[in-house]
């Protein structure tokens, strides 16, 4: 309530000043004055502007130290640090080429201001000074792009052979997740076979799916490759894991993928940030419809033992929904039951 009436009394200060100058500039024409002579409007602007400029470097530099830890949370990821350097790096440079221009433009708006004394001077060109503008920032940015491009080409390549294989799919509006079993590759998946269940559509005819499991939260191995094979059953969605430095587009039907390696365990990030109550998440970057908000999801970094163990937890997706069994082929049904660690016994004859 507070903000509020601060708010509305900076707003109706505002307005006050914007009548005592209309009526001023009213005065000036009823005694005949010629506006467009008149320095009076010329000089209060040029001392707006530059009041404007004084103001608002001063809150701008206030708001930026102030909430830096907002905005530069902890990196957790090996290629975040390499990120990091080049936002920073970027950030200086444009960063101090728009505060040059920034003062130079509100303080010639003051300088300058109309004058009926003042003459301009004819400046045609300079050629000298037309080449310095053009080609510095050339060269500036082609580096700029070119390491950039060099960092992107090395996140989007080919994940190394050992990186663990996890599946993200986002639909309106929750993340879900699929993990390969013991033989460390995801099942096929066709959009056709969809359903309430089978959020995935994996096709059962393919043994790689049999063993595949679906759990409700997120796990990382620290300081093992990641690779996220990313889809969309909908609308455009997009991965967005801040503390890695992780986003990527969600997109249907066009599969996208990214490949990462986690740092810090989810214990290793609590001790840092002196928070104990501290988690990891996927959220959706893409606003994607009236429940886009609770598109998030939790992860969990763990140690490799952790890891290992939290996955022989997990029971498999054809387990724990042993009617799909009748989508598996006759040939192949034994190996299915043993892969996704179902008994063979009569009641599971019967539910087929």
């Amino acid at each position: 309530m507070q903000n509020l009436l601060i708010g509305a009394s900076v707003v109706v200060a505002l307005l006050v000043l914007f009548m005592v100058y209309k009526l001023a500039t009213l005065i000036h024409v009823a005694k005949g004055s010629k506006t467009d002579e008149d320095a009076g409007s010329n000089t209060v602007n040029g001392y707006l502007m530059l009041a404007f400029l004084i103001i608002g470097g001063i809150a701008a530099t206030w708001s930026a130290m102030s909430y830096f830890d907002l905005y530069n949370i902890p990196v957790a990821s090996e290629h975040g640090v390499k990120t990091d350097k080049m936002f920073w790096v970027t950030m200086l440079i444009t960063g101090l080429a728009f505060v040059i221009t920034n003062v130079l433009l509100f303080y010639f708006a003051f300088r300058y201001r109309y004058n009926k004394n003042n003459t301009a001077t004819y400046y045609p060109d300079n050629s000298k000074l037309e080449m310095a503008w053009t080609v510095i920032p050339a060269v500036v940015l082609t580096i700029l792009i070119g390491y950039g491009l060099k960092l992107w080409n090395n996140i989007t390549d080919v994940a190394p052979k050992e990186a663990e294989v996890i599946e993200i799919m986002g639909a309106q509006f929750a993340w879900r997740v699929r993990y390969p079993g013991a033989d460390n590759k995801l099942g096929k998946y066709d959009y056709r076979k969809i359903d309430d269940s089978n959020a995935f559509g994996m096709d059962l005819s393919d043994k790689n799916s049999h063993d595949d499991f679906v759990p409700r939260e997120i796990h990382f191995p620290v300081n093992k490759p990641v690779l996220l094979k990313i889809r969309a059953r909908d609308v455009l969605h997009s991965v967005y894991m801040p503390h890695f430095r992780v986003k990527m587009d969600a997109v249907p039907g066009m599969p996208t993928q990214f490949w990462f390696v986690p740092k810090k365990t989810t214990e290793d990030m609590r001790k840092e940030t002196g928070n104990p109550d501290f988690n990891y998440e996927l959220a959706c970057a893409e606003i994607c419809g009236k429940g886009h908000f609770s598109m998030r999801m939790l992860i969990v970094v763990d140690t490799p033992e952790e890891y290992e163990a939290w996955k022989k937890k997990q029971k498999t997706w054809l387990a724990q929904n042993p009617e799909y069994l009748a989508q598996v082929p006759e040939e192949l049904k034994e190996v299915a039951m043993l892969s996704a660690g179902i008994e063979n016994n009569e009641s599971n004859d019967s539910s087929l």
